[in-house]
Protein backbone atom coordinates (compact mmCIF):
# COMPACT_ATOMS: atom_id res chain seq x y z
CA UNK A 1 0.00 0.00 0.00
CA UNK A 2 1.49 3.76 -1.23
CA UNK A 3 1.31 6.56 1.53
CA UNK A 4 -1.42 7.65 -0.72
CA UNK A 5 -3.95 4.46 -0.77
CA UNK A 6 -3.35 4.86 3.17
CA UNK A 7 -5.63 8.21 3.02
CA UNK A 8 -7.73 6.55 -0.06
CA UNK A 9 -6.32 8.24 -2.94
CA UNK A 10 -5.31 6.06 -5.69
CA UNK A 11 -1.74 6.78 -7.27
CA UNK A 12 -2.00 7.26 -10.93
CA UNK A 13 0.00 6.82 -14.40
CA UNK A 14 0.96 10.72 -15.63
CA UNK A 15 1.85 10.84 -19.35
CA UNK A 16 -0.40 13.74 -19.59
CA UNK A 17 3.18 15.65 -18.68
CA UNK A 18 4.88 17.45 -15.47
CA UNK A 19 1.56 19.12 -14.65
CA UNK A 20 0.84 20.74 -11.45
CA UNK A 21 -2.63 18.91 -11.13
CA UNK A 22 -0.91 15.15 -11.10
CA UNK A 23 1.96 16.61 -8.99
CA UNK A 24 4.32 17.74 -11.22
CA UNK A 25 7.33 15.28 -12.54
CA UNK A 26 8.07 12.60 -10.63
CA UNK A 27 11.86 13.54 -8.83
CA UNK A 28 14.48 11.42 -9.07
CA UNK A 29 16.02 9.15 -5.91
CA UNK A 30 18.45 11.47 -5.12
CA UNK A 31 16.02 14.57 -5.05
CA UNK A 32 14.19 12.87 -2.01
CA UNK A 33 16.84 11.53 -0.70
CA UNK A 34 18.24 15.12 -0.13
CA UNK A 35 15.07 16.31 1.18
CA UNK A 36 14.47 13.41 3.76
CA UNK A 37 18.15 14.67 4.99
CA UNK A 38 17.32 18.30 4.95
CA UNK A 39 13.87 17.75 6.88
CA UNK A 40 16.25 17.05 9.29
CA UNK A 41 17.75 19.79 10.89
CA UNK A 42 17.03 23.18 11.16
CA UNK A 43 18.66 26.63 9.20
CA UNK A 44 18.43 30.02 8.47
CA UNK A 45 16.24 30.22 5.49
CA UNK A 46 18.08 33.51 4.19
CA UNK A 47 21.46 31.85 4.64
CA UNK A 48 20.18 28.78 2.75
CA UNK A 49 18.99 31.09 0.11
CA UNK A 50 22.07 32.95 -0.14
CA UNK A 51 24.04 30.07 -0.85
CA UNK A 52 21.01 28.70 -3.27
CA UNK A 53 21.45 32.04 -5.17
CA UNK A 54 25.44 31.17 -5.43
CA UNK A 55 24.27 27.85 -7.58
CA UNK A 56 21.79 29.35 -9.49
CA UNK A 57 23.88 32.46 -10.85
CA UNK A 58 26.31 29.97 -12.00
CA UNK A 59 24.27 27.15 -13.86
CA UNK A 60 22.30 30.11 -15.15
CA UNK A 61 24.51 32.89 -15.73
CA UNK A 62 22.79 35.68 -13.85
CA UNK A 63 23.81 37.81 -11.56
CA UNK A 64 22.05 36.25 -8.44
CA UNK A 65 18.79 33.66 -7.92
CA UNK A 66 16.12 32.68 -5.92
CA UNK A 67 14.27 29.63 -5.01
CA UNK A 68 10.71 30.34 -5.32
CA UNK A 69 7.44 28.49 -4.50
CA UNK A 70 6.90 27.71 -8.16
CA UNK A 71 7.16 29.73 -11.60
CA UNK A 72 4.22 31.23 -10.67
CA UNK A 73 4.92 33.01 -7.39
CA UNK A 74 8.68 33.70 -9.49
CA UNK A 75 6.49 36.20 -11.87
CA UNK A 76 4.46 37.98 -8.80
CA UNK A 77 7.79 38.62 -7.14
CA UNK A 78 9.82 39.43 -9.94
CA UNK A 79 7.13 42.02 -10.32
CA UNK A 80 6.98 43.54 -6.95
CA UNK A 81 11.04 43.73 -7.59
CA UNK A 82 10.60 45.88 -10.21
CA UNK A 83 7.63 47.85 -8.55
CA UNK A 84 10.05 48.53 -5.09
CA UNK A 85 13.32 48.00 -5.74
CA UNK A 86 14.99 48.50 -2.16
CA UNK A 87 12.05 51.01 -0.76
CA UNK A 88 10.49 49.24 1.88
CA UNK A 89 7.96 51.90 2.00
CA UNK A 90 7.21 50.61 -1.49
CA UNK A 91 7.20 47.14 -0.07
CA UNK A 92 4.76 47.74 2.74
CA UNK A 93 1.95 49.19 0.28
CA UNK A 94 1.80 46.42 -2.26
CA UNK A 95 -0.03 45.21 -3.74
CA UNK A 96 -1.34 49.04 -3.76
CA UNK A 97 0.91 50.76 -6.25
CA UNK A 98 -0.92 54.47 -5.83
CA UNK A 99 1.93 56.91 -7.05
CA UNK A 100 4.32 53.93 -8.27
CA UNK A 101 5.32 52.87 -11.18
CA UNK A 102 2.67 50.36 -12.05
CA UNK A 103 2.24 49.61 -15.25
CA UNK A 104 3.56 46.34 -16.78
CA UNK A 105 3.98 46.20 -20.88
CA UNK A 106 2.96 42.55 -23.03
CA UNK A 107 2.56 41.77 -26.26
CA UNK A 108 -1.26 41.35 -26.51
CA UNK A 109 -1.16 37.77 -28.01
CA UNK A 110 1.43 36.63 -24.76
CA UNK A 111 -1.81 37.84 -22.12
CA UNK A 112 -2.83 34.39 -20.62
CA UNK A 113 -3.85 32.91 -17.13
CA UNK A 114 -0.99 33.36 -15.75
CA UNK A 115 -0.99 36.62 -16.22
CA UNK A 116 -2.50 37.15 -13.08
CA UNK A 117 0.55 36.58 -11.66
CA UNK A 118 1.98 39.80 -12.71
CA UNK A 119 -0.88 41.67 -11.73
CA UNK A 120 -1.19 40.18 -8.14
CA UNK A 121 1.72 42.75 -7.37
CA UNK A 122 -0.64 45.00 -7.89
CA UNK A 123 0.16 46.32 -11.40
CA UNK A 124 -2.08 46.72 -14.33
CA UNK A 125 -1.22 44.70 -17.70
CA UNK A 126 -0.65 47.14 -21.05
CA UNK A 127 -1.35 44.77 -23.78
CA UNK A 128 0.26 45.60 -26.93
CA UNK A 129 -0.11 45.04 -30.57
CA UNK A 130 -3.60 43.27 -32.20
CA UNK A 131 -5.19 41.34 -29.71
CA UNK A 132 -7.42 39.50 -32.19
CA UNK A 133 -4.56 39.07 -35.07
CA UNK A 134 -5.43 35.90 -37.14
CA UNK A 135 -2.56 32.80 -36.67
CA UNK A 136 -1.39 33.76 -40.22
CA UNK A 137 1.97 34.63 -39.81
CA UNK A 138 1.78 37.72 -41.57
CA UNK A 139 4.47 40.81 -41.06
CA UNK A 140 1.10 43.56 -40.64
CA UNK A 141 -0.31 41.16 -37.65
CA UNK A 142 2.82 41.01 -35.82
CA UNK A 143 3.50 43.09 -32.52
CA UNK A 144 6.48 44.69 -33.67
CA UNK A 145 9.03 46.68 -30.90
CA UNK A 146 7.33 49.92 -31.87
CA UNK A 147 3.94 48.37 -30.06
CA UNK A 148 5.83 48.31 -26.85
CA UNK A 149 8.35 51.15 -27.10
CA UNK A 150 5.14 53.73 -28.02
CA UNK A 151 3.73 52.99 -24.88
CA UNK A 152 6.17 53.40 -22.32
CA UNK A 153 5.53 56.37 -19.82
CA UNK A 154 6.81 57.19 -16.58
CA UNK A 155 3.89 54.60 -15.18
CA UNK A 156 6.30 51.49 -16.32
CA UNK A 157 7.63 49.34 -13.95
CA UNK A 158 8.23 46.20 -16.44
CA UNK A 159 8.02 44.42 -19.58
CA UNK A 160 7.20 41.11 -19.21
CA UNK A 161 7.77 37.92 -22.63
CA UNK A 162 6.70 34.74 -22.60
CA UNK A 163 8.66 31.86 -24.50
CA UNK A 164 6.43 30.50 -26.33
CA UNK A 165 6.35 29.51 -29.87
CA UNK A 166 5.81 32.26 -32.06
CA UNK A 167 6.31 35.34 -29.77
CA UNK A 168 6.92 38.36 -31.32
CA UNK A 169 8.52 41.20 -31.56
CA UNK A 170 11.96 38.42 -31.41
CA UNK A 171 13.18 38.69 -27.53
CA UNK A 172 16.06 40.39 -28.54
CA UNK A 173 14.13 43.02 -29.48
CA UNK A 174 12.37 43.47 -26.85
CA UNK A 175 15.56 43.40 -24.41
CA UNK A 176 16.92 46.26 -26.61
CA UNK A 177 14.14 48.51 -25.97
CA UNK A 178 14.44 47.84 -22.13
CA UNK A 179 17.61 48.99 -22.04
CA UNK A 180 17.37 51.81 -24.42
CA UNK A 181 14.48 53.08 -21.56
CA UNK A 182 15.99 51.61 -18.28
CA UNK A 183 13.24 49.23 -18.18
CA UNK A 184 13.50 45.68 -16.48
CA UNK A 185 12.09 42.73 -18.83
CA UNK A 186 11.16 39.71 -17.18
CA UNK A 187 10.93 36.75 -18.72
CA UNK A 188 8.72 34.00 -18.16
CA UNK A 189 10.21 31.05 -19.40
CA UNK A 190 8.68 28.58 -16.91
CA UNK A 191 8.03 25.24 -19.36
CA UNK A 192 11.32 25.98 -21.64
CA UNK A 193 13.32 23.40 -19.88
CA UNK A 194 15.15 21.45 -21.23
CA UNK A 195 17.19 22.15 -23.01
CA UNK A 196 19.63 22.87 -20.86
CA UNK A 197 20.85 25.72 -22.82
CA UNK A 198 17.45 27.56 -21.62
CA UNK A 199 18.37 27.81 -17.96
CA UNK A 200 21.05 30.78 -19.25
CA UNK A 201 20.12 31.27 -22.98
CA UNK A 202 17.58 34.28 -22.22
CA UNK A 203 20.14 35.70 -19.25
CA UNK A 204 22.59 35.14 -21.35
CA UNK A 205 20.72 37.87 -24.04
CA UNK A 206 20.01 40.46 -21.47
CA UNK A 207 16.99 39.62 -20.25
CA UNK A 208 16.41 41.29 -16.29
CA UNK A 209 14.95 38.61 -14.23
CA UNK A 210 13.52 35.05 -15.85
CA UNK A 211 11.25 32.52 -14.10
CA UNK A 212 11.93 29.12 -14.54
CA UNK A 213 9.96 26.33 -12.88
CA UNK A 214 11.70 23.64 -10.67
CA UNK A 215 9.00 20.93 -10.97
CA UNK A 216 8.82 20.16 -14.63
CA UNK A 217 11.65 19.68 -16.85
CA UNK A 218 14.05 19.72 -14.41
CA UNK A 219 12.33 17.14 -12.35
CA UNK A 220 12.50 19.00 -8.78
CA UNK A 221 9.80 19.37 -5.88
CA UNK A 222 6.18 20.32 -8.06
CA UNK A 223 6.02 23.33 -5.83
CA UNK A 224 9.47 25.02 -6.34
CA UNK A 225 10.72 27.49 -9.11
CA UNK A 226 13.44 29.81 -10.56
CA UNK A 227 13.63 33.40 -10.02
CA UNK A 228 17.32 34.76 -11.53
CA UNK A 229 18.99 37.95 -12.99
CA UNK A 230 19.90 41.39 -11.76
CA UNK A 231 22.15 41.13 -8.38
CA UNK A 232 19.41 44.26 -7.13
CA UNK A 233 16.01 43.00 -8.11
CA UNK A 234 16.76 39.34 -6.32
CA UNK A 235 17.42 40.84 -3.47
CA UNK A 236 14.30 42.80 -3.26
CA UNK A 237 12.42 39.66 -4.82
CA UNK A 238 14.21 37.95 -1.61
CA UNK A 239 13.45 40.95 0.84
CA UNK A 240 9.51 40.90 -0.21
CA UNK A 241 9.59 36.68 0.35
CA UNK A 242 11.51 35.76 3.65
CA UNK A 243 10.21 36.23 6.83
CA UNK A 244 10.89 39.89 8.54
CA UNK A 245 13.52 40.13 11.07
CA UNK A 246 12.09 40.29 14.59
CA UNK A 247 15.40 42.57 15.07
CA UNK A 248 15.69 46.38 14.52
CA UNK A 249 17.80 47.43 11.67
CA UNK A 250 20.86 48.10 13.41
CA UNK A 251 20.87 44.19 14.62
CA UNK A 252 19.32 43.01 11.22
CA UNK A 253 22.08 40.95 10.11
CA UNK A 254 21.30 39.02 6.27
CA UNK A 255 24.15 37.62 4.13
CA UNK A 256 25.55 40.43 3.01
CA UNK A 257 26.25 39.39 -0.37
CA UNK A 258 23.27 38.10 -0.99
CA UNK A 259 20.86 41.09 0.55
CA UNK A 260 23.31 44.37 1.01
CA UNK A 261 21.30 45.84 4.03
CA UNK A 262 23.46 49.37 3.50
CA UNK A 263 20.66 49.73 0.29
CA UNK A 264 17.60 49.43 2.73
CA UNK A 265 16.76 52.13 5.08
CA UNK A 266 15.05 50.47 7.79
CA UNK A 267 14.19 46.75 8.35
CA UNK A 268 11.68 44.65 6.33
CA UNK A 269 8.11 43.27 7.56
CA UNK A 270 6.54 40.96 5.70
CA UNK A 271 6.50 41.49 2.39
CA UNK A 272 3.79 40.33 -0.62
CA UNK A 273 5.55 37.03 -1.31
CA UNK A 274 5.61 36.05 2.32
CA UNK A 275 2.73 33.78 1.28
CA UNK A 276 5.07 32.34 -1.42
CA UNK A 277 7.21 30.99 1.34
CA UNK A 278 9.65 28.21 -0.05
CA UNK A 279 10.60 25.15 2.96
CA UNK A 280 14.23 24.14 3.85
CA UNK A 281 13.24 20.74 2.00
CA UNK A 282 12.13 22.36 -1.42
CA UNK A 283 15.36 24.59 -1.57
CA UNK A 284 17.39 21.25 -0.87
CA UNK A 285 15.11 19.45 -3.28
CA UNK A 286 15.24 21.92 -6.01
CA UNK A 287 19.69 22.41 -5.57
CA UNK A 288 20.00 18.53 -5.91
CA UNK A 289 18.10 18.49 -9.20
CA UNK A 290 19.15 21.46 -10.51
CA UNK A 291 23.22 20.20 -10.29
CA UNK A 292 22.18 16.86 -11.36
CA UNK A 293 20.23 18.62 -14.31
CA UNK A 294 23.32 18.26 -16.94
CA UNK A 295 23.04 18.16 -20.79
CA UNK A 296 25.25 14.49 -20.65
CA UNK A 297 22.08 13.54 -17.98
CA UNK A 298 19.14 14.71 -20.19
CA UNK A 299 20.56 13.30 -22.95
CA UNK A 300 20.81 9.57 -21.25
CA UNK A 301 16.98 10.10 -19.74
CA UNK A 302 16.17 11.20 -23.38
CA UNK A 303 17.46 8.02 -24.71
CA UNK A 304 15.94 5.88 -22.05
CA UNK A 305 12.13 7.48 -22.51
CA UNK A 306 12.68 7.54 -26.00
CA UNK A 307 12.68 3.69 -26.06
CA UNK A 308 9.89 4.09 -23.80
CA UNK A 309 7.91 5.29 -26.16
CA UNK A 310 9.38 3.24 -28.94
CA UNK A 311 7.80 0.14 -27.57
CA UNK A 312 4.52 2.05 -27.28
CA UNK A 313 4.58 2.86 -30.53
CA UNK A 314 5.73 -0.49 -31.94
CA UNK A 315 2.93 -2.29 -29.72
CA UNK A 316 0.37 0.24 -30.88
CA UNK A 317 1.04 0.29 -34.87
CA UNK A 318 0.15 -3.36 -34.43
CA UNK A 319 -3.65 -2.88 -33.85
CA UNK A 320 -5.80 -2.06 -36.95
CA UNK A 321 -6.70 1.65 -36.84
CA UNK A 322 -3.84 2.90 -34.72
CA UNK A 323 -0.71 4.75 -36.31
CA UNK A 324 1.73 6.55 -34.25
CA UNK A 325 4.15 8.94 -34.50
CA UNK A 326 6.61 10.94 -32.18
CA UNK A 327 6.07 15.45 -31.95
CA UNK A 328 8.55 17.01 -33.46
CA UNK A 329 10.00 18.64 -30.05
CA UNK A 330 8.98 22.75 -29.95
CA UNK A 331 5.76 21.22 -29.90
CA UNK A 332 6.81 19.44 -26.76
CA UNK A 333 5.84 20.44 -23.56
CA UNK A 334 9.36 20.56 -21.65
CA UNK A 335 11.28 19.13 -24.89
CA UNK A 336 10.80 15.54 -23.70
CA UNK A 337 10.18 12.86 -26.40
CA UNK A 338 6.49 12.19 -26.93
CA UNK A 339 4.19 10.33 -28.78
CA UNK A 340 1.11 11.15 -30.97
CA UNK A 341 -1.35 7.98 -30.94
CA UNK A 342 -3.42 8.10 -33.96
CA UNK A 343 -7.03 6.67 -33.88
CA UNK A 344 -9.39 6.03 -37.41
CA UNK A 345 -12.37 5.15 -34.94
CA UNK A 346 -14.22 4.04 -38.16
CA UNK A 347 -11.70 1.14 -38.04
CA UNK A 348 -11.63 0.77 -34.32
CA UNK A 349 -14.88 1.63 -33.16
CA UNK A 350 -13.82 4.15 -30.60
CA UNK A 351 -12.72 7.37 -30.60
CA UNK A 352 -9.52 9.14 -29.26
CA UNK A 353 -11.88 10.75 -27.13
CA UNK A 354 -13.34 7.56 -25.38
CA UNK A 355 -9.88 6.30 -25.43
CA UNK A 356 -8.49 8.76 -23.39
CA UNK A 357 -11.64 8.45 -20.52
CA UNK A 358 -11.89 4.78 -20.71
CA UNK A 359 -7.89 5.02 -19.88
CA UNK A 360 -8.49 7.43 -17.11
CA UNK A 361 -11.00 5.03 -15.70
CA UNK A 362 -7.53 2.71 -15.54
CA UNK A 363 -5.99 5.24 -13.77
CA UNK A 364 -3.71 6.41 -16.91
CA UNK A 365 -4.02 9.87 -17.62
CA UNK A 366 -3.28 10.88 -21.15
CA UNK A 367 -3.15 14.53 -22.90
CA UNK A 368 -6.43 14.75 -24.63
CA UNK A 369 -6.10 18.38 -26.51
CA UNK A 370 -5.89 16.65 -29.75
CA UNK A 371 -8.65 14.19 -29.65
CA UNK A 372 -10.73 16.48 -31.89
CA UNK A 373 -8.06 15.66 -33.87
CA UNK A 374 -8.00 11.54 -33.27
CA UNK A 375 -5.28 12.41 -31.48
CA UNK A 376 -4.06 10.80 -27.93
CA UNK A 377 -0.92 12.37 -27.04
CA UNK A 378 1.57 10.78 -24.28
CA UNK A 379 4.31 12.88 -22.31
CA UNK A 380 7.21 10.61 -21.29
CA UNK A 381 9.06 12.60 -18.87
CA UNK A 382 7.38 10.25 -15.93
CA UNK A 383 7.67 6.98 -17.88
CA UNK A 384 10.01 3.99 -17.56
CA UNK A 385 9.44 0.17 -19.32
CA UNK A 386 6.90 -1.09 -16.56
CA UNK A 387 4.39 2.17 -17.69
CA UNK A 388 5.42 1.56 -21.29
CA UNK A 389 3.71 -1.84 -20.83
CA UNK A 390 0.92 -1.10 -19.26
CA UNK A 391 -0.08 1.48 -21.41
CA UNK A 392 0.33 -1.02 -24.15
CA UNK A 393 -1.87 -3.56 -22.26
CA UNK A 394 -4.60 -1.21 -21.51
CA UNK A 395 -4.45 0.32 -24.87
CA UNK A 396 -4.91 -2.75 -26.74
CA UNK A 397 -7.37 -4.31 -24.87
CA UNK A 398 -9.53 -0.96 -24.84
CA UNK A 399 -9.61 -1.25 -28.62
CA UNK A 400 -10.18 -4.48 -28.96
CA UNK A 401 -12.96 -4.58 -26.41
CA UNK A 402 -14.42 -1.81 -28.33
CA UNK A 403 -14.15 -4.03 -32.15
CA UNK A 404 -15.42 -6.89 -30.55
Amino acid sequence: MTVYEKFGVRPIINVDGPLTRYGGAIMEKETVEAMNEAAKYSVRLDQLQAAASKVIAEKTHAEAGLVTSGSCAALTLATAACICGYDIARMDRLPDTTNMPNEVIIPCRQIGKYTRAIRAAGTKIIGVGIPDAPDASLTVYMTNKWHIESMITERTAAIAYVIKAGSQPPLEEVIAVGKKYNIPVIVDAAPEIPPVENLYRFIDMGADLVCISGGKGIRGPQNSGILCGRKDLIASAAVQMLEAPTEPYDKWDPPSSFIPKEKFRGAPTHGIGRSMKVSKESIIGLLTALERFTAESFEAKDIALTRSLQRVKTEMETVPGITAAFVDRQHCLCSYPTLDVKVDDKITGISAAEICSRMRAKDICFRDNYVDQGIVRIYSINMNEEIAERICVALTEIVNSARS
